[in-house]
């Protein structure tokens, strides 16, 4: 079975079981900035698990693709990805933990023709104000799962970030045939026995800033299963790139290769095609936030193909075997090919630029060092020279080497692990907030973010398109096609004309219609493949009216007057504005 068989299998599963099918969110999340990507399934609809109306229904089910910027070092193991498609099965106040652990069950023993005995399963094991989850364990014996191979953990807790909604959660496993590496070895271990496919969340509390836990007004179910990696169990093999979505890069480098290095052929594949997606969903590199992570995901890749030794004009192709071979599954990298292949050259030719930079600050300071008569590049260089140049620490050393300096890698390392915690930390909770935080400041915003909008379209011109916003208590930040800086005079007439409709205390109206008839009806957004059948539009007054999944204000009048504290470029083409709500 291949994994577009495998998502379609899954979505239409679903679709008997009473699921709406809806589109994959983008990968840059809307509204949302408390992550620099969408890292699960349930990131874009958290506003319907906290009780808005979703316009498919309540019960849904979708295919996620989603970029995780912890382990981009890691990337090049047998496992490791920055990208990976997340399959889920919604319930929002509908069905719970009985009907969602049966469906789970039989979709993988008789769909997938699963084995039952490959399964076990994980159930969350109380703390000290929750018991344990006796009540999943239950309905999985019922389900067919006998009770020695359900388990009970405490760590099967779930929330997204610090706070948000939240719950228990059971986790299924799929048994490798591996040998036991003990007597107790069981799904808690990672000795490679047993693999974990999927988790099905049962959000029914809130956990606020303060660390109280709420029941929420519904109960959800949230559910991921990883469609890579159950791909890849099914196929019987080792790896990932051992499979389809990889086998034709994989094959196509180690032909280009005059250094036989796997490491670094993994990591060509898998970063180029993280590169083509996030690309293909609006991404640019620069040298902040998500920006940073695409260039260093294409720097990380030039890097491996050097060391492979492989031309680096074979990008082109290489970008076109991978958009050949990915199209069924992402039709959206064929509309953007050019793009993709534009972005990528433009950023190896910069890069290129910069390893001479690199090596000319390395002489720079190798210099300093012997005129001052010392013999040690000190740790913060070699920081330095990875940060800024991608320079990894071992061609340092070996440059160190070559010119009978010593190192200081220890001292380096020490500066490193200092920077992989704030990475982690910037990548999965960059800003304050998120779609979760919703009070009345952030849904102010909210509704500011369309009125800017259409006053940008009324005073540059129809060519402003939005490509990116997000969202705190303290500003909105509101990124936007355009293709040079604004004038004091534009900023001015902007900021007017959006004080003017907040004035004027404009009714805000919500109405669930088809797609094609938001298209109709002149609402602006996005007209692609990323809204489903039917879709919510908002309409301020006669000023705006836009696709959107809400919330917003009842009326504009309360919102306080409107001031752009910064406008400045995003990245190429892509303008962004910084502004602000005073009350």
């Amino acid at each position: 079975m291949k994994a577009i068989e495998l998502r379609n299998k899954y979505l239409n599963f679903f679709k008997r079981h009473g699921h709406k099918i809806i589109p994959s969110a983008p990968l840059i999340p809307e509204n949302d900035p408390s992550v620099l990507f969408n890292t699960a399934g349930m990131q874009p609809l958290v506003p319907y698990l906290l009780g808005e109306k979703h316009p498919e229904g309540t019960r849904l089910t979708d295919y996620q693709k989603c970029i995780r910027t912890n382990d981009i070092d890691e990337v090049g193991d047998n496992r490791h990805l920055t990208y990976f498609e997340m399959l889920g099965n919604w319930s929002l106040g509908d069905y719970f933990k009985e009907e969602s652990i049966k469906m789970s069950y039989e979709f993988l023993t008789k769909e997938l023709e699963i084995p039952a005995e490959k399964l076990s399963v994980t159930c969350f094991g109380g703390n000290e104000t929750l018991g344990k989850d006796e009540e999943a364990a239950k309905y999985w014996q019922e389900a067919g799962i006998p009770k020695e191979r359900i388990y009970f953990l405490k760590d099967n807790w779930w929330i997204a970030g610090e706070t948000g909604p939240c719950g228990s959660d059971t986790e299924i496993f799929y048994d490798t045939g591996k040998p036991k590496c003990s007597p107790e070895c069981n799904p808690d271990c990672d000795c490679g026995k047993y693999v974990e496919i999927w988790n099905n969340v049962f959000m029914e509390f809130f956990k606020d800033e303060k660390g109280n836990i709420t029941p929420l007004e519904q109960k959800n179910v949230d559910t991921g299963l990883g469609l890579e990696r159950v791909n890849m169990l099914l196929q019987g093999k080792q790896t990932p790139y051992e499979t389809e979505i990889f086998a034709p890069i994989m094959e196509k480098l180690e032909e280009l290769q005059k250094v036989d290095e796997i490491e670094s052929r993994r990591i060509v594949a898998e970063h180029l095609r993280s590169s083509m997606m996030i690309i293909s969903d609006g991404g640019r590199p620069s040298n902040i936030d998500r920006g940073y992570v695409l260039r260093r995901l294409i720097r990380r890749m030039i890097r491996h193909l050097n060391k492979l030794q492989i031309n680096l004009e074979e990008l082109p192709k290489l970008i076109e075997l991978n958009i050949e071979n990915l199209k069924e599954m992402y039709p959206e990298l064929v509309e953007n090919k050019e793009t993709i292949k534009n972005v990528i050259i433009e950023e190896r030719d910069k890069f290129q630029k910069t390893l001479v930079h690199g090596e000319r600050e390395f002489t720079k300071q190798m210099n300093k060092l012997k005129e001052e008569g010392k013999d040690t590049l000190i740790g913060e260089i070699i920081f330095k020279l990875y940060v800024t140049f991608v320079f990894k620490p071992e061609v340092t050393v070996y440059l160190e080497r070559e010119n009978g300096l010593i190192s200081a890698k220890n001292e380096f390392e020490k500066l490193y692990k200092e920077h992989q915690a704030l990475s982690r930390q910037g990548s999965e909770q960059k800003f304050k907030g998120g779609l979760a935080d919703q009070n009345e400041k952030t849904i102010s915003y909210h509704t500011a973010t369309h009125l800017l909008h259409q006053a940008l379209k009324i005073v540059l011109g129809d060519h402003v398109k939005q490509s990116g916003s997000n969202i705190t208590e303290e500003r909105l930040r509101f990124d936007f096609t355009h293709p040079q800086k604004m004038t004091p005079e534009e900023i001015k007439k902007v900021e007017d004309l959006v004080n003017e409709q907040i004035q004027r205390d404009l009714k805000v109206t919500c109405e669930e219609m088809s797609y094609d008839e938001a298209k109709e009806s002149g609402a602006i957004g996005l007209f692609t493949n990323k809204y489903g059948d039917r879709v919510k539009v908002y309409t301020i007054g006669d000023f705006s009216k836009e696709i959107c999944g809400g919330p917003h204000v009842e009326h504009t009048g309360d919102m306080g007057t409107f001031k752009i504290k910064k406008e400045e470029s995003s990245s190429s083409g892509i303008r962004r504005i910084k502004a602000v709500l005073i009350k």
